[in-house]
C-alpha cells in the first residue's frame, strides 16, 4: 500500500527505521527486532539505503522481506549517492520488481572522509533532481522526503533550507520525514514556517529514543541536531549506567511523543538503530488519540 493513502486513514501513524545488517548474526538479530516490534503495528517501516549507497541491493532485499515475508508495508531510502542517472533508473526498476510501493529520495551524504557532495558523471546533486526524475520516469511511487527542523548541517539558514524543502515538495514528494530533534520547539516551529511558504504534506516528527550518550552525541554532530543542556546535564550524570541512560531516554522520547501526538501529528517515525527495546517501550507508554477522518 502507498503510505499517501495511509495518511488519508485520518490516523497518527507509528513507522520505524531500519538499516540493512552487513553479517549473518546481523541479519538474524534484525529479524527478531522486528518481530518484537511487529506487534506495535507500525503502519509502515523504512531501510536505509547506507553510506555511499554501499548497501542498494541489501536494502531492496530486506523490503521485499519484510514486506511478504513478515507483512509489514516498507519504503527503500534512495540516493544520489554514486549512482548516474542510468544506474538510479536501473534502481527504480528493481525496487518496483520488487513489489516496493514506496521511495524515500534523499541526496545523501558525501563519502566518508569528505565534506563536500559531489554528485556521480550524470547523477543529481539535490534530492529535488532526483524526485523530478522519478516522476517524470513514471514511476508510481509514493515518494517521501527529509525535512530538516533546525536546518540542514551544510545550510544553516535555516528559511533558505526551507525553500530547498518546498522546492522537493513541489517536485513531487507525498510525505515528508523530520530529521531527528529533542526539543519539540524546532518541529513545532518548523511545521509554522513550512505552511507560511505552502508546504501541504504531511511532516512527521522523527523520533530517536536515546539510549547511549557517545553514541547520540556522534548522530547530533552529524546531523546539526541540538540536545537540550537539561537532557545532556542528567544523561551525563548517569553516563556509565545503561539502565539509567535507557530509562532516561525512553521518559524523555515518551514526554516528546505525547506531546506531539497531542498537538495532532500525523504520525511519529521513530529511528530504531535496528534495536527494539527503547522503541517497544516508548510506543506503549503512549495514549494514542485515535483521529477523526476527514
Amino acid at each position: 500500500m502507498k503510505i499517501r493513502d495511509l495518511f488519508r486513514e485520518g490516523r497518527p501513524l507509528f513507522s520505524f527505521e531500519f538499516f540493512p545488517p552487513k553479517t549473518p548474526v546481523g541479519e538474524a538479530a534484525l529479524f527478531k527486532t522486528i518481530e518484537r516490534l511487529k506487534p506495535l503495528k507500525p503502519a509502515f517501516v523504512s531501510i536505509t539505503y547506507g553510506a555511499g549507497g554501499s548497501t542498494r541491493a541489501k536494502t531492496i532485499e530486506w523490503a521485499r522481506r519484510i514486506k511478504f515475508e513478515l507483512g509489514l508495508e516498507t519504503a527503500v531510502h534512495l540516493t544520489c549517492v554514486g549512482a548516474s542517472r542510468r544506474e538510479i533508473k536501473v534502481l527504480l526498476d528493481q525496487v518496483e520488481a520488487a513489489g516496493i510501493e514506496n521511495v524515500l529520495a534523499l541526496r545523501g551524504d558525501p563519502p566518508r572522509g569528505e565534506t563536500e557532495f559531489k554528485p556521480a558523471p550524470d547523477g543529481f546533486r539535490y534530492a529535488s533532481e532526483l524526485v523530478r526524475f522519478i516522476r517524470a520516469e513514471g514511476y508510481p511511487f509514493s515518494l517521501g522526503g527529509a525535512g530538516y527542523p533546525e536546518g540542514h548541517v551544510e545550510c544553516r539558514d535555516r528559511e533558505q533550507d526551507l525553500l530547498h524543502l518546498k522546492h522537493k515538495v513541489d517536485s513531487g514528494l507525498d510525505f515528508v520525514i523530520t530529521q531527528l530533534f529533542f526539543d519539540n520547539h524546532h518541529y513545532f516551529d518548523f511545521l509554522e514556517r513550512a505552511e507560511r511558504v505552502g508546504i501541504r504534506v504531511p511532516i512527521v516528527p522523527g523520533i530517536m529514543p536515546i539510549t547511549n550518550i557517545q553514541q547520540v552525541q556522534r548522530f547530533t554532530k552529524m546531523c546539526g541536531a541540538s540536545i537540550p543542556r537539561s537532557l545532556l546535564a542528567e544523561l551525563e550524570r548517569f553516563g556509565d549506567d545503561d539502565q539509567a541512560v535507557l530509562a532516561i531516554g525512553v521518559e524523555h522520547a515518551t514526554r516528546q511523543c505525547q506531546e506531539l501526538l497531542d498537538a495532532g501529528v500525523p504520525g511519529i517515525h521513530f529511528y530504531t538503530l535496528n534495536k527494539s527495546p527503547a522503541t517497544r517501550l516508548v510506543v506503549r507508554n503512549l495514549r494514542v488519540p485515535v483521529r477523526k477522518t476527514a
